[in-house]
């Protein structure tokens, strides 16, 4: 089989050589000039191209086959794997189905919404606040009708996320879906005995707080009223549970 050439440009710069070699080879993975299945160029080959020692190659090999980016067979050759499903972090939204567990998760998104909110004061554009208003409006029309409530719901939360500019807020809150939506799981308001208009009314001013701390550029003020909102969420369900519990024994 023959191997698939590599481009002849030179790496980038790196302290760490092998580590030059592995984001070089990486670059090429990325770019299409290196698929699944492709073999590796020979060392000689790649030392040649990158202008490096054997050993160097050796290590950044050994590197790439830790990273299940490749698999080398001996007396044949090294060649590309099919890139490994992303980390999800262990967490499986399909898990998240009693009140603890809601009640859990409420506290991990007080600790990544706070300071996302906060970011998202600083660095939002223009363009995201309009989005955040947009959401906001549907939400709020959606209570005002009886609709559907949960999915402007979480677009606000998402594009909060977004504005922060760190993408793995937003990635964090994607991958959890509807669940980061206590009501999308159970009946939330019923189960602490609320008013649902009271609830929902409560709802739409926490979530106005959040958006005009954002609009104003006030990131203490955004992470306050985000964790007040989620905090009020967690205090409900706190609540409910106790009344669950105290219904079963």
């Amino acid at each position: 089989m023959n191997s698939a050439p590599l481009p002849s440009a030179p790496p980038k710069k790196h302290r760490n050589l092998a580590q030059g070699v592995v984001a070089y080879i990486a670059d090429s993975i990325r770019d299409g000039a290196l698929k699944p299945g492709d073999k590796l160029p020979t060392e000689s080959e790649i030392m040649r191209i990158l202008g490096v020692s054997r050993t160097v190659v050796r290590e950044a090999i050994s590197h790439m086959q830790a990273a299940n980016m490749v698999e080398t067979c001996h007396g044949i050759g090294t060649f590309v794997l099919e890139p490994q499903p992303a980390n999800t972090l262990g967490i499986d939204p399909n898990t998240v189905v009693t009140v603890r567990d809601v009640l859990a998760l409420l506290e991990l998104r007080i600790s990544l919404e706070t300071e996302a909110a906060g970011l998202a004061a600083i660095r939002r554009s223009d363009a995201q606040l309009q989005q955040l208003r947009q959401a906001l409006d549907s939400f709020q029309a959606s209570v005002r009708s009886g609709g559907e409530t949960v999915p402007s719901d979480l677009q606000f939360h998402l594009l909060v996320a977004q504005a922060s500019g760190n993408r793995y807020f937003h990635d964090i809150l994607s991958h959890l879906g509807t669940n980061i939506i206590p009501r999308s799981r159970l009946n939330s308001a019923k189960l602490a005995k609320d008013d649902p208009k009271v609830y929902m009314d409560r709802v739409i001013n926490e979530h106005e707080d959040i958006y005009n701390a954002i609009a104003r550029q006030d990131p203490e003020a955004a992470r306050a009223a985000i964790r007040t909102h989620l905090s009020n969420s967690r205090e409900r369900l706190r609540r409910a549970q106790e009344l669950i519990e105290g219904a079963g024994a």
